[in-house]
């Protein structure tokens, strides 16, 4: 199945889906250091594009895809941000455009939890139904789906003349009962047992165990405050066995792969990993859509 990625950042998804069996034709997105980080680690061509303009769309049907991936900037609906829906908001809704012109067979689309109760999601779900797709809606835990993290996602998958819910009974076979855990993942190669992450107030805990899934990595990355008083909830006192996470090892935690280069200014890399889906989320996402497909071929081979 030949794939574009759509607001590709550093390719997070495009590498799941490459996991997963699927060909990856072209990327796009429009922020310079991530188009930098993704042409380095991938054969297929990315685009510096503006995806808001109608012009994208024929750069993108050139491809002639099967399916297109994507995660619109999800700033104005992320629960760390203000919430307020504004022109970033605005590119849910070019998503949803570009697939109602080009109408692949399948599209997936991720995002925060909150968008599912934003003006844009109702309006760009509307477009998509109007295009003909049915449509699958879940929520889904990245600890559960082979990330060390606990991070919830929103993904809609889509499928032009299906039904509605088609993928979730795929989805569901494979969600682990138990979180994964960072220890799980990545055993004792950290070298630490405890790691400090900057809270988003200090009536939060801020000192966590690498034998629990990692808090949600975000794009932002401080150094432990001097005089950090603990918090109650936290597991042990700052000390020399306590530390922040690098930048390489906030890649791994988003399921990364070592080789994987990223270079460029610190505060840019932090925000490109923290914005990406983890690479084990898109490729359990591309293993389900995989499997119905298999076994819709099966269904009209009959």
């Amino acid at each position: 199945m030949k794939v574009v990625d759509l607001f590709s950042g550093c390719g997070g998804m495009s590498l799941g889906f490459q996991n997963a069996g699927f060909s990856i034709q072209a990327a796009f997105d429009h922020w310079k250091p991530a188009v930098d980080v993704y042409e380095e680690n991938f054969e297929h061509p990315i685009f510096l594009k503006d995806l808001s303009q109608k012009e994208a769309i024929n750069d993108i049907k050139k491809f002639n895809p099967t399916m297109i991936i994507g995660g619109p900037p999800c700033q104005d609906f992320s629960s760390a941000g203000s919430r307020n829906e504004t022109g970033r908001a605005d590119l849910t809704i070019s998503f949803a455009e570009i697939i109602a012109d080009i109408k692949p067979e399948f599209f997936v689309m991720e995002n925060v939890q909150r968008i599912s109760k934003s003006t844009a999601y109702s309006r760009a779900k509307e477009i998509f139904e109007h295009a003909g797709y049915g449509l699958t809606e879940k929520v889904l835990d990245a600890s559960l789906c082979g990330v060390p993290q606990k991070r919830k996602r929103f993904f809609l998958i889509g499928h032009i003349s299906g039904n509605h819910d088609f993928l979730l009974e795929e989805l569901s076979k494979n969600i682990s009962k138990t979180p994964m855990t960072i220890h799980d993942y990545l055993g004792d190669s950290l070298g630490v047992e405890y790691y400090f992450r900057i809270p988003l107030n200090y009536n939060r805990r801020a000192v966590f165990s690498i034998h629990e899934p990692s808090v949600t990595i975000r794009g932002v990355d401080r150094p432990i405050p001097k005089g950090y008083k603990k918090h109650p909830g936290d597991l042990v006192d700052i000390g020399a066995n306590v530390r922040t996470l690098t930048i390489k090892e906030r890649s791994y935690i988003q399921t990364f792969p070592e080789k994987f280069k990223f270079e460029g200014a610190k505060t840019h890399l932090n925000q490109m990993i923290g914005n990406a889906v983890p690479v084990n989320l898109a490729e359990f996402i591309g293993n389900a859509v995989q499997a119905y497909y298999k076994n819709t071929l099966k269904v009209k081979a009959k």
